[in-house]
């Protein structure tokens, strides 16, 4: 069972004990990701993320951030979606209160020093190089520009290497300000620690999070009116492709169907275009089906890798089971 608190400031606390357990995990998450940005600030949630691990006035430095974990064994990381942007730490259960003031640290008091933002745009880009250099990872990030365009809801969470090169201090500042607020931030712990004494912690910590109102993301214009289809030609062995529909967002009942539909059709080893796709045809190693439901969208599809001589019959035999359901 899960406890949640609101503090007067807005912050939402989730807490879950676990007492049989022996290690804790803080998460704090912010609900702004690459939806909430404009074209020309796109990227920016991904590399504020990259940011926060870069120093603060108590931890001057990448390595002092990096080093105040490493020493007790903790795992830690951050990530961004279309949606929201998370950092968390794991610890022993006994550094509850050194993974909560380090996690705290770098979400409320990040130098952002321009010597770190300019070498960052070199490590951001690189990111990027590695996805577009993986078509299997590639072919992921061109679904949404599919299914929304030139939107927020259709941009990539990394952004371009035109955005991310004209990023600035001040840009990253003004984000910050307006997003990494308390009515827009959860925290959450989960494994063994004391309740009260967590909540008492949190307070403590966050006594001096922002309390202005965040910006709202626009709204997602939904415009196609047929089939779509977006190519991008490399010369590879295989052809790597996302075939699929838009579905229900994450508040209509039945995205739980849609759930499970993706299950049947591409998510175990006994689902049907497994069976049909590796299994009997013998014409892909991977294939799986995912629904994703988001606040205000929602969509399920079908990726796999299919020798190029052999796509036409992979995505006929595709849509040949998407349409006995």
């Amino acid at each position: 069972m899960f406890k949640k608190t609101t503090l007067k400031n807005g912050l939402r606390i989730i807490t879950i004990p676990k007492k049989n357990t022996q290690s804790l995990t803080v998460l704090v998450l912010v609900g702004t990701g690459s939806k909430y940005e404009r074209k020309e600030t796109n990227g920016i949630s991904h590399f504020l993320e990259h940011m926060y691990f870069k120093g603060t006035k108590k931890r001057p430095s990448a390595t002092a951030i990096a080093e105040t974990l490493d020493k007790v064994g903790g795992i830690y990381n951050a990530f961004t979606s279309e949606e929201y942007t998370g950092y968390f730490a794991k610890v022993a259960a006994q550094h509850f209160e050194l993974a909560l003031g380090w996690v705290s640290d770098i979400f409320l008091n990040s130098l952002l020093p321009e010597k770190e933002i300019e070498k960052e745009k070199g490590v951001i880009i690189e990111e990027i190089n590695m996805i577009y250099d993986n078509p299997m990872s590639y072919v992921q990030t061109l679904w949404p520009k599919l299914l929304y365009g030139d939107q927020p809801a259709g941009w990539d969470v990394a952004g371009t290497k035109e955005t991310v090169s004209k990023m600035t201090r001040e840009k990253l500042i003004d984000y910050t300000e307006k997003q990494y607020v308390a009515s827009n931030t959860i925290v959450s712990i989960a494994g063994n620690f004391n309740e009260p004494l967590a909540i008492k912690k949190v307070k403590e910590f966050f006594s001096k999070i922002k309390t202005t109102k965040p910006i709202k993301k626009p709204r997602v214009i939904e415009q196609q009116q047929k089939p779509n289809l977006l190519l991008h030609f490399r010369e590879t062995d295989q052809t790597h492709l996302c075939l699929g529909v838009r579905a229900f967002d994450l508040f209509h009942p039945k995205r739980y169907v849609q759930d499970l539909l993706s299950v049947i059709l591409g998510g175990m080893m006994s689902s049907r275009l497994f069976e049909k796709i590796r299994a009997e045809l013998g014409i892909a190693y991977y294939i799986n089906t995912n629904s994703e439901a988001n606040p205000d969208t929602g969509f399920l599809f079908t990726q796999t890798g299919i020798d190029n001589k052999n796509v036409e019959k992979g995505i006929l035999t595709i849509l040949k089971e998407y349409k006995k359901i």
